[in-house]
């Protein structure tokens, strides 16, 4: 345990790419330890419907991996990637892009190399077919349970990436781990390693003033409300 303050964790759980240790194993029960804390988590209508499937099997690691690096291969093509977009006007912005898509690629890379996958799932029938209303309601609940569990890791020195290409080809991933497609949501594949190092920092982000609105979209806030951080 790293004894890390609420606010240090909140602040310094980061997308673990480049230092995740990919020859140090994970022991299964620091995995299931941070899911106890997962299941916690608040679930709309405390229904609890999520589903957890720990991929450990080297084979099945590099099937995934397969499926991930074929939707890669369109993304880095696409208008979506951080480079693909016109330069940004702050270079400090701009250099932040550049090493996320580098980054980025080598988890691609590099996935089977990670001791375990976690992938988190809703145990309805599709979440594509229902309103966005109540998909918003679902999704809602595993992604909140998933953060949980990607905090729990931080805390105990596991590094953890959240990332969803796979699911370009959700059918074959659960072919390949016998999840029942039809009864079975697949929301996203996260790769958990040992961290080198254990020293993470806040990321960057825009100011508050650029994304915070009060009552109204051109509301202003109360006074003493306003943040520049």
């Amino acid at each position: 345990m790293l004894g890390l303050s609420a606010d240090e964790l909140l602040t310094t759980t980061r997308a673990v790419r480049k230092r995740l240790d990919f020859d140090r194993p994970v022991d299964p029960e620091l995995i299931t330890e941070c899911l106890d804390i997962a299941l916690q988590a608040p679930t709309g209508g405390n229904l609890q419907d999520w589903q957890w499937v720990v991929v450990t099997d080297p084979a099945k690691k590099a099937a995934l991996a397969e499926l991930y690096r074929q939707s890669w291969a369109s993304y880095v093509e696409s208008p979506y990637f951080p480079t693909n977009a016109p330069p940004r006007k702050d270079p400090v912005v701009q250099a932040s892009f550049e090493r996320i898509a580098d980054s980025a690629q080598y988890l691609a890379d590099n996935l089977e190399r990670a001791p375990a996958f976690l992938i988190p799932c809703l145990a309805v029938r599709r979440v594509d077919r229902p309103s966005w209303g109540g998909a918003a309601s679902r999704l809602g609940s595993v992604i909140q349970a998933s953060w949980s569990f990607m905090l729990a890791a931080r805390e105990r020195g596991l590094g953890t990436c959240w990332t969803t290409l796979h699911l370009a080809y959700e059918q074959q991933a659960a072919e390949i781990l016998q999840i029942p497609y039809e009864d079975c949501t697949q929301v996203a594949l996260i790769p958990i390693a040992h961290t080198i190092g254990t020293d993470f920092r806040p990321g960057l982000r825009k100011p508050m003033s650029a994304v915070l609105h009060w009552d109204a979209w051109e509301g202003t806030p109360p006074s003493g409300g306003e943040s520049t951080s």
